[in-house]
């Protein structure tokens, strides 16, 4: 095999990172994982995840996991309401649940960060992952990379894998090109106690998610395992708004005053969200690389996940999008047909292009349409659609964060529409 007696680095420890060690780990392959974080424990991880059976639960099947998976999903979070403004429900999962089944090519059963980064470590062979491995640079020195790391602490490697986000360090090795801004910015929060610090919009989510839309602007709240809420906040703005507005957002009621003024009109109830001095917040300017972006295949080195595709985060398809990275890196790159390692990463990239292509634009579509004035009636009336009920349209929307929960719902159309032409 092309890779057995080579040094394979993957770069950043999430889902993708971890289901691509995983999967040649299976097939006999030396591997190792370097993670940023000091620990498994040192950092708290996001809200729940929806697996889709084409991308994310084919990984975990290949991945030999979903025996786990099922073990640790949560069926009653992926339930949503639909709201406006002021809160009033247009739309509700609760009363009839969820039919799909696991099988189903709809189905899209929901998981908590967490317990899904949890399951991976734990099928990988002891000492795969690094901890503390931030990375500072890359170089290459007689034909192998060196890698070097914030802690002082160097290693080398044959073959790297950038998996280390949308802010990877890796990326510029690949590629120049650049992401550019989508004139949408996302502001993230997440509370502990959702029953206490929130009472009437824990209610309303009754462990499930909350989508709110009113005045161009969306607010989407989602449930955790551990009773704390992530949610999210998106708007129109200028891509340096978080520096330019002023706001520490480390005061709560900064943001709160900032809340109220941006989302006027908004029924108070949502201030729950924003009133505990607890509440951790991050703004997010949301960029996209360009969908046509593609580049010459290297022989050493290549990306998966935000790293290789970055986009936002309105197709619900983030994490998905990795871990099938993760699932087709590995065949190629273990396939006896491909010659050799950079044969092997342009047959994987090819892939990786093409989805990105269609699924980016899938992105940006739902990107503009839910900052528009009528999303909620346009949503509404896609709904009242049969094909649309048969739930083609729903998808479930991620949000990635390496630090807070975050919500993780949204919508798009199906296969059919112009978007996806």
């Amino acid at each position: 095999m092309k890779i057995n007696n080579k040094k394979i680095a993957i770069v950043g420890g999430g889902p993708g990172g971890l289901t691509l060690a995983r999967l040649l780990q299976l097939k006999g392959i030396q591997v190792k994982v370097y993670e940023r974080d000091v620990n498994k424990d040192v950092r708290l991880q996001g809200g729940a995840l929806d697996l889709h059976t084409e991308s994310g639960l084919a990984a975990l099947t290949k991945a030999g996991l979903m025996d786990e998976f099922k073990a640790h999903y949560r069926p009653a979070a992926g339930l949503m309401r639909v709201v406006d403004d002021q809160l009033h429900i247009h739309f509700d999962e609760h009363p009839e649940g969820k039919k799909d089944t696991f099988g189903d090519s709809n189905h899209r059963p929901e998981i908590d960060r967490g317990p899904l980064r949890q399951l991976l470590l734990n099928s990988l062979e002891p000492g795969t992952v690094v901890w503390d491995s931030h990375i500072l640079s890359i170089e290459k020195t007689q034909g192998v990379w060196k890698l070097v790391f914030q802690n002082g602490n160097t290693a080398t490697a044959d073959l790297i894998i950038g998996a280390d986000g949308a802010n990877s360090k890796i990326r510029p090795f690949v590629t120049t090109i650049k992401p550019y801004w989508t004139g949408i910015t996302m502001l993230e929060g997440a509370l502990k106690d959702g029953a206490k610090t929130a009472p009437v919009i824990h209610e309303l989510l009754k462990g499930g998610k909350l989508f709110g839309y009113g005045k161009e602007k969306t607010l989407i709240v989602s449930s955790k395992e551990d009773g704390s809420l992530g949610f999210a906040a998106s708007f129109k703005s200028g891509e340096h708004w978080a520096k330019e507005s002023g706001i520490d957002f480390k005061d709560h009621q900064q943001v709160l005053a900032w809340f109220k003024k941006e989302f006027s009109g908004w029924s108070p109830v949502w201030w729950e969200l924003f009133e505990s001095p607890d509440t951790i917040f991050i703004p997010r300017p949301q960029y996209c690389m360009p969908l046509d972006q593609q580049w010459e295949a290297n022989a050493d080195i290549t990306l998966l996940g935000d790293a290789a595709h970055w986009m936002p985060p309105f197709a619900g398809e983030g994490v998905n999008m990795a871990m099938l990275d993760a699932l087709q890196l590995s065949e190629a790159l273990t396939n006896p047909v491909l010659n050799d390692t950079r044969q092997a990463i342009a047959s994987y990239e090819k892939q990786l292009f093409a989805r990105f292509a269609k699924i980016g634009q899938a992105t940006l579509f739902n990107t503009e349409w839910m900052h528009q004035p009528n999303a909620l009636q346009d949503m509404l009336a896609m709904f009242s659609k049969n094909k649309f009920k048969q739930g083609l349209f729903i998808i479930r929307y991620v949000i990635k964060t390496s630090i807070i929960p975050a919500v993780r719902r949204v919508f798009r159309l199906p296969p059919s529409q112009e978007a996806f032409s």
